[in-house]
């Protein structure tokens, strides 16, 4: 009798920087079996996300980190094969963290259910699921846009920043979008409303943002850090908001950027325009997610939201994929199809 096998994608070895194929290792283990109380998942689709990053470092941080041989945390939509659960039958559709493999046995707390007649099972990981709600709390929380204010967005065409901008919308703010390349500055203004959409790999982002931004930016929505950070700061109003969720543009960092100190003309202009800067993960705001999921799904059936998604075939090619995601490469919310 042959025993069937899981497929998984394993963390080798730490990464200093930039993270390399060499970092990943693609093996084979024995699918486990259900306890009482659990489903057997087998991994449909798989989300790929920046903070995946930081996971894969041992310093401090809010999470703890993925040990060495371990799969790489990931949120998933799987099919339960399996099931001593009494709440889960064998067919549905179930979010869970399985990380980078094809099999997991859980016992579904903390999981929901997908509804496939409802939206696209990818859309849990999606505009659904945590960047969507990521986008949604952190802006409304903590952006707090009011009308006819102005709404700057780094990383504008991801699954977060895309739906920043939206909302910033819906709530009658101007949406101004940062991103890379063309494409991607098109696909904001002519697809998802923006008013306007800024190449930071042009020759001029300071110079082009503030033209894009004659009365200030009142909320700046922080996913990006560096050079695009160092370009909205001198635009921000008084009592501009900044929510921050991640740093892309420093989690392959091996060292602290030359140049002179930043810091002190950062603090004074805390100071002297009382900005609010607040850092969160989304599960700061858990209590909001049936809200978030009911209010965005209305949205996107009367076509106020729009969304893209990257999806790249077959588990062997999610660590290329995840390379290209800290690069700027996808195009929408990068996803795997697993099965």
């Amino acid at each position: 009798m042959t025993t069937a096998m899981n497929r998984r994608i394993v963390l080798a070895s730490r990464p200093h920087g930039e993270p390399r194929p060499e970092n990943f290792r693609l093996e084979e283990v024995p699918v486990p079996q259900p306890g009482p109380g659990q489903v057997l998942l087998r991994t449909r689709w798989l989300s790929l996300d920046p903070y995946m990053r930081g996971r894969m470092s041992d310093a401090k941080s809010y999470a703890a980190p993925v040990e060495i041989g371990a799969p790489i945390t990931a949120e998933t939509v799987g099919e339960v094969v399996a099931s001593n659960h009494p709440d889960h039958a064998v067919g549905d559709l179930l979010t869970a963290f399985a990380g980078w493999q094809e099999y997991c046995v859980t016992d579904a707390k903390g999981s929901r259910k997908v509804d496939p007649a409802a939206a696209p099972p990818s859309t849990a990981l999606g505009v659904l699921g945590m960047p969507g709600m990521t986008a949604y709390t952190g802006l409304l929380n903590i952006g707090r846009p009011k009308f006819g204010e102005t709404v700057v967005v780094a990383a504008a065409a991801g699954p977060v920043g895309s739906l920043v901008g939206q909302i910033a919308k819906i709530h009658g703010a101007r949406a101004v979008g940062i991103a890379g390349g063309p494409e991607k500055c098109r696909y904001l203004t002519e697809e998802l409303g923006f008013d306007a959409a800024i190449d930071h790999r042009g020759s001029d982002l300071p110079g082009t943002l503030a033209a894009a931004c004659p009365k200030g930016i009142d909320v700046y929505f922080e996913n990006v850090g560096g050079a695009v950070f160092a370009a909205v700061l001198p635009l921000l109003n008084p009592f501009a908001r900044i929510p921050v969720c991640g740093l892309v543009s420093a989690y392959n960092a091996t060292e602290v950027p030359p140049g002179p100190d930043r810091l002190p003309g950062l603090m004074r202009s805390v100071l002297t325009n009382r900005l609010h800067i607040q850092g969160f993960i989304v599960w700061d705001f858990a209590e909001q997610a049936e809200t978030f999921r009911k209010e965005v799904a209305g949205w996107i059936q009367d076509g106020r939201v729009r969304y893209r998604e990257d999806v790249v075939e077959g588990l062997e090619n999610a660590p290329e994929a995840f390379i290209g995601l800290l690069k700027g490469r996808n195009f929408g919310k990068l996803v795997v199809r697993v099965s």
